[in-house]
């Protein structure tokens, strides 16, 4: 939404994340915090025109005022240009260009939308997560991850496919659905992780999310691949020891929801 120049833009899992009030030019001038139900304002100045367009998305009693002191994270975060911003990004966000203004046939359109139905129901999962403050998520990442988790037990490049209601086996190399010809998935997770290791400078571990299938067997020697499903994927990511305090959650989250990060 715009006013007068402002634009609203969310930031985080939508209904739960921040609102950002941006200048035309992507300079931030407010943020509207839901879970503390306050607005902090960067330009005084601008206080009602930033009331003005936030209006629509306030509930109950707001308390307006100065930020808190920035961290170095809220910094660059404040510093991004939308254009170069990650996070509005919805899960399966090219998959939604090419289903709505590709020119494939109907066979590959519907193979796209049941590739679309897998991210975003594994999306809606992992979003779940930001109910704590301590995780962060990222969707459709410049074409690597389908999905980055980013939270106290470790950083996650997941790599999403779709079961199709058959069973599903993933061996070391190959990933089989039903009676289909075998995909080589987990290698796609292994150079997924390994490419966000080197653009994070952190470790990524690679996870492989198989969406509906009626079973999941998986080989025990694939150990290096986290092999999941929707409802096996939150507790294995939170169950693991701790190894990121928040201050390097946030601060690998800022680096990561910057385009040029993967450049």
């Amino acid at each position: 939404m715009a006013s007068r120049g402002l634009k609203v833009l969310p930031s985080g899992r939508p209904g739960r994340g921040r609102l950002y009030v941006n200048l035309p030019d992507g300079r931030a001038v407010a943020w509207y915090d839901r879970r503390a139900n306050r607005i902090s304002v960067l330009a005084d100045e601008r206080r009602e025109e930033i009331l003005t367009v936030l209006r629509p998305y306030l509930t109950g009693t707001v308390s307006i005022g100065p930020p808190p002191v920035p961290t170095a994270a809220d910094m660059l975060r404040l510093a991004l240009p939308p254009d170069e911003d990650l996070a509005p990004n919805r899960p399966g966000e090219a998959l939604l260009g090419e289903i709505t203004h590709g020119s494939a046939g109907a066979r590959t359109r519907h193979r796209l939308r049941q590739e679309l139905a897998a991210r975003q129901r594994m999306g809606d999962v992992l979003d779940a997560l930001t109910e704590s403050e301590e995780w962060r998520v990222l969707h459709s990442v410049e074409g690597i991850a389908d999905h980055l988790v980013i939270g106290p037990t470790g950083v996650f490049s997941v790599h999403t496919v779709q079961g199709r209601r058959q069973r599903a086996v993933a061996g070391d190399l190959l990933l089989t659905v039903g009676r289909t010809e075998s995909r080589p998935d987990p290698r796609t997770s292994r150079r997924a992780a390994a490419y966000a290791t080197r653009a994070l400078s952190a470790a990524v571990t690679p996870v492989l999310a198989v969406v509906d299938a009626t079973r999941l067997d998986v080989t025990p020697s694939l150990r290096d691949v986290r092999v999941l499903t929707p409802a096996t994927v939150a507790a294995s990511l939170t169950r693991s020891s701790t190894t990121l305090k928040p201050p390097d959650v946030e601060a690998l989250f800022t680096a990561a929801r910057d385009r040029r990060t993967w450049h």
